[in-house]
């Protein structure tokens, strides 16, 4: 096999009708590579839109890769990012790596007529049990909060759910106890045995995080994440270590040495996500990096279709998987550009069982919200 061409492109959500520009900052980023009649299918990191992802692929990378095996793809990705190693590790050419490792073993798949679990060892499991991430509660009162999290519930009957506060990171502590009172109000929604989680989005000092994490304790959350800045790992720890629930982190994690210094620290639930951290073959490090610290590794994923697909590929291969998987807010966006995007259904979703990822493109829908982005 030899790659002939690559594309990169974003996939607009929402209402195709406006100008392409509008979509910019809401859109998959995508990556497509083409091989001896087949095209395999990546996603990068969304931040900031994908843009600078798939600039960093259209101007650095994809000249690299044409005219070569994309069965050699590791050789081929660590020539690519130690080139650019300059501009990372972390953040963007990471993100462009995660894409086009996805692609390369959607690709494979392909190639093989197998879908990326068997390439990988095989499924422990084709369903997999998901948890429905409900952001935004930072802006909302306790009623608020508490209607967003009922609708969710009905609406798609998760295995468990997280609620997430998003908001501005420069305001530190800034409502300790308005929060812990949505944090209970949720509880009583649910009732005692319902599996939730808390996730502040870096937003507390090291004593706030304390103070909110014992009284998550109490009321019997599973797992507190990110309390603090993500990027002071030594204090991510010292919360981790001196509170019984499990303190996650890792979501902004784009090397399996930042992963490492995690654990290191103390943290015991590490969240990496497919999209940032290497694609399958990052991920598939991180799970083996934490069965061999005895941590639980529970992956970040917020993406509609490809990243998502791609994350139950890893996660049905997993033996020791201990949570659900994540499904965010908004899972539903630009999925009618697949034609079987994975989706809820009792509680799980279904690992796609086609080749390669599995996911069959809907040609018109994708040509009505494609975004050409180049270098």
């Amino acid at each position: 096999m030899k790659i002939d061409k690559v594309e990169t492109f974003l996939v607009r959500w929402g209402d195709v009708s406006r100008p392409a520009e509008a979509g910019f900052g809401a859109a998959t980023a995508v990556v497509a590579v083409h091989a001896d009649g087949l095209v395999g299918l990546g996603e990068a990191s969304p931040m900031q839109g994908g843009v600078a992802s798939l600039a960093v692929i259209a101007r650095d990378m994809a000249p690299a890769l044409i005219g070569g095996d994309p069965l050699d793809h590791a050789v081929m990705l660590d020539r690519l990012l130690h080139k650019l190693i300059k501009l990372g590790p972390d953040g963007i050419v990471t993100g462009a790596y995660a894409a086009l490792d996805i692609a390369l073993w959607d690709l494979k798949g392909k190639a093989l007529r197998q879908p990326i679990h068997k390439l990988l060892g095989g499924a422990w499991r084709t369903r997999i049990p998901f948890y429905a991430s409900i952001g935004g509660n930072a802006a909302r009162d306790v009623d608020g909060v508490v209607r967003t999290v009922e609708a969710r519930l009905k609406a798609e009957q998760p295995s468990a759910i997280k609620i997430r506060w998003d908001g501005t990171r420069s305001e530190v502590d800034r409502d300790i106890k308005g929060d812990i009172a949505k944090a209970r109000a949720v509880r009583e929604l649910v009732g005692d045995d319902f599996p939730l989680a808390f996730d502040a989005n870096n937003r507390y000092s090291i004593g706030a995080a304390i103070r909110v994490g014992r009284a998550l304790e109490e009321l019997g959350f599973i797992w507190f994440e990110e309390p603090v800045e993500y990027y002071h790992v030594k204090a991510m720890g010292e919360v981790a270590q001196r509170l019984d629930i499990t303190v996650s982190a890792g979501e902004q994690s784009y090397t399996l040495q930042s992963v490492a210094a995690l654990i290191d620290s103390g943290v015991r639930m590490v969240q990496p996500d497919i999209v940032k951290m290497g694609g399958v073959t990052g991920l598939m490090q991180c799970a083996a990096l934490c069965h061999a610290h005895g941590v639980e590794f529970v992956p970040h994923q917020t993406q509609p279709a490809i990243g998502n697909a791609a994350n139950l590929h890893v996660l049905s291969t997993v033996m020791h998987a201990t949570k659900p998987a994540e499904l965010a807010d908004g899972w539903s966006r630009s999925a009618d550009t697949f034609v079987n995007a994975p989706r809820p259904d009792g509680g799980c979703m279904v690992v796609p069982d086609g080749p390669g990822l599995g996911l069959v493109v809907d040609a018109a829908m994708l040509a009505r919200r494609r975004v050409d982005v180049t270098g």
